[in-house]
Order: structure tokens, then sequence, then C-alpha cells
């Protein structure tokens, strides 16, 4: 008889691994078809892609550098998913930091000993202000933190644009679309990358064990599965929701102190470059796990380079982002069939009656 399906609440880690794999395999023989109908060669391409990306110490630079941003703000709207609020608004958080950075880079003199640690916790407190407004109005009014966050983002975006061709730009060599490049600059690691890479992977790591082995971590998981439950038990909900969204826009926005500081050097419009959306992409992928953002962030990151590499060879942007999306569409649809199995529907035996030694007196 044929069988039905029946959804599992939990998925063990090696089966929903290997069903995202087998959706990452998938998306790429469409994406491979499709290449090959429009005349290119797939092979030549993947291979381009392969050697450009972890093929050579210019592509794992290049990851590191996209993975810098994406695992601060993946974490960012992570660590408001554990208590049941979505911050939309990591981009225009980024932007506050690198403009707090920026600011104090730009006009307070300094050795870089101290000026750089300054730049640093100016744009973490840019960035919490930036979410303090939407953070009370969740916690106090109870208003939908997805909107007001969201619509902070073109605010900030906007406003960055508007110092960076404005009051703050470029007097020095007349570029209009971007401040000056900064005196003092995070320090290089390895190549082009610099200390904001493993200080962004500490910080998860840290964050992890936080959410996982304290109090109040435990507390903040509790109010998110079931507020009321929370209260009866006499966690402060409140102060939890305030406490968190507060932390998620400081990691949002050290993600743009590190990249105005670490990798652009100056102020411009477009400088977040998505990194905020994506994060919320790494926030998906990692399903609430904050150690589970460092795969997600450099899936994301060899999927954001890899599109790089493919728009040299005269691919369209539209074409990449397509590409994207059928990756991470693939990549959603695996993890929801990860939960179904099937189960026969097949009538249970009917027990057997009693042997004859059985019966026998």
């Amino acid at each position: 008889m044929a069988g039905k399906l029946q959804r599992l609440p939990t998925v063990a880690p090696g089966r929903l691994l290997a069903w995202r794999a087998g959706a990452v395999v998938a998306a790429l023989l469409v994406t491979t078809l499709f290449l090959a109908l429009s005349g290119r060669d797939p092979r030549l391409l993947a291979d381009l892609v392969v050697r450009s990306t972890v093929g050579s110490r210019f592509g794992l630079e290049d990851l590191a550098l996209f993975m810098t941003p994406l695992v601060l703000t993946g974490a960012a709207v992570t660590v408001t998913g554990r208590i049941g609020i979505w911050n939309i608004g990591a981009e225009g958080q980024f932007y506050a930091g690198a403009i707090g950075a920026a600011g104090i880079g730009l006009f307070v003199p300094g050795p870089a000993i101290i000026i750089l640690p300054l730049m640093t916790v100016c744009g973490i407190l840019c960035g919490m202000a930036w979410i303090l407004v939407p953070t009370l109005a969740r916690a106090y009014a109870g208003v939908n933190e997805i909107i007001t966050t969201l619509l902070l983002n073109f605010v900030a975006g906007l406003l960055t644009t508007y110092l960076a061709v404005g009051p703050w730009h470029d007097r020095v060599t007349g570029a209009l679309a971007s401040t000056g490049r900064l005196p003092v600059q995070v320090p290089e690691l390895w190549g082009v990358v610099h200390w904001g890479f493993p200080v962004a992977l500490a910080i998860v790591l840290v964050l992890a064990a936080v959410m996982a082995r304290t109090r109040w971590g435990y507390q903040v998981t509790i109010s998110g599965a079931n507020e009321q439950a929370a209260r009866y038990a006499g966690i402060p909900v409140r102060a939890r929701v305030v406490a968190v969204m507060l932390l998620s826009g400081g990691l949002a926005a050290l993600a743009g102190v590190f990249e105005v500081a670490g990798t652009v050097h100056r102020l411009q419009g477009g400088l977040a470059n998505n990194f905020g959306y994506f994060g919320i992409v790494v926030a998906v992928l990692a399903r609430g796990s904050c150690l589970n953002v460092l795969p997600a962030a450099l899936l994301m990151a060899f999927i954001l380079d890899s599109g790089i590499v493919l728009q040299t060879q005269q691919l369209t942007a539209s074409a990449v982002l397509a590409i994207t999306g059928l990756v991470l569409f693939a990549i959603a649809i695996g993890d929801e069939l990860a939960h179904y199995r099937p189960v026969s529907s097949r009538p249970a035996a009917a027990p057997a009656g009693p042997t004859r030694a059985e019966s026998t007196p």
C-alpha cells in the first residue's frame, strides 16, 4: 500500500546536512543546464570559480573579507531570533557603526593605539543607539520590530551618502563619492585580511557559549520559546528583549566598523553592500544556532565571491543574482524536506492465536 509522510519536529544534524548538500547539487545541476543552453561551457566556469575562490591565496583572502561582516550581521539576526524577534535592520546598524567609526577616525587626532579602540566603541554605541527606538517600541509598546528596523535601513543609507558627498567629502583629492581615507585602520593579519576576521569568529564562538551554557542564555531561549511561561518563572522578559536587541545592534555595527576601518578605509554610499540583508539569509541557514553562523557565513561568502568571478566572464549581475537565489531557494526546500520521512500505511498484523501446545491443558 502507498506510504504517507510524517513531519518530524526536529531533524538530526547529519540528516539536515545531507539534504542541504543534495539541494546545492540540484541547484548546481540546474545552473549548469541553463549555462550550457546559453552557449557557455559550465566546466570552464566551474574551474574558474574554484581557482578564483578556494584555489588561490587571493581568493581565500576575499572569502575572509566577505565572511567578516557576514558572520557579525548573521549573529546579530540570529541572537534576536532566539528570543522570538526579527532584527531586519542590521543594514542600518551596519551603516551607523561605520558612521561612528569614520567620525572618530576623520576628526579625532591621536595615536592608533587609542583612536582604533575609540572608533570601535563609538561605532558599537552608534549601532545600539540606532536600534534603541525600535527596541523600546517593541519592549514597552508591542510595536512590530520588523517594520521599524527595516525602515531605519533606508534612513541610515541616505545619511551615509549625505555625509560622504556633503560635509565629510574628501577635500584632498576632490572625490565627491566618499570621505578621505581614514588615517587609522585595523591592522592586517594575512595579506589584505585584517584582524577583524579572527575577532568576528571569536565573538561568535563566545556568543554561542553564552547562549548555550549560561543562565542568561537559557532565559533568552525560554523567553523566545514561551513568553508567558518565562514570566511565570520570574524571568524579566522585557529586560531580556532590550538587552538582546541592543546586543544585536552592537554586533551589526561592529561589522560596519571593520568594513570601514579594515577593508574600505573610507566612508561612502553603498558601503554595507547588502551585508545586513545577507545576514538575514545567514541567520536562516544557521537555524537559530550561533555556532552554525560560521559555516552559513562561509557558504554565503563563497556564493558572493563566486558571483563576482562569474561577472568577470560577461555574466550579467541579474544572472548571478538569479543563480544565488536558486541556490538559497534549493537549500530552503531541502531544509523543509528534511523534516519529512515516509511512514508505511500498511495495517498492523493481528496478533497470532494460541498455538496447539499453548491450548493443550
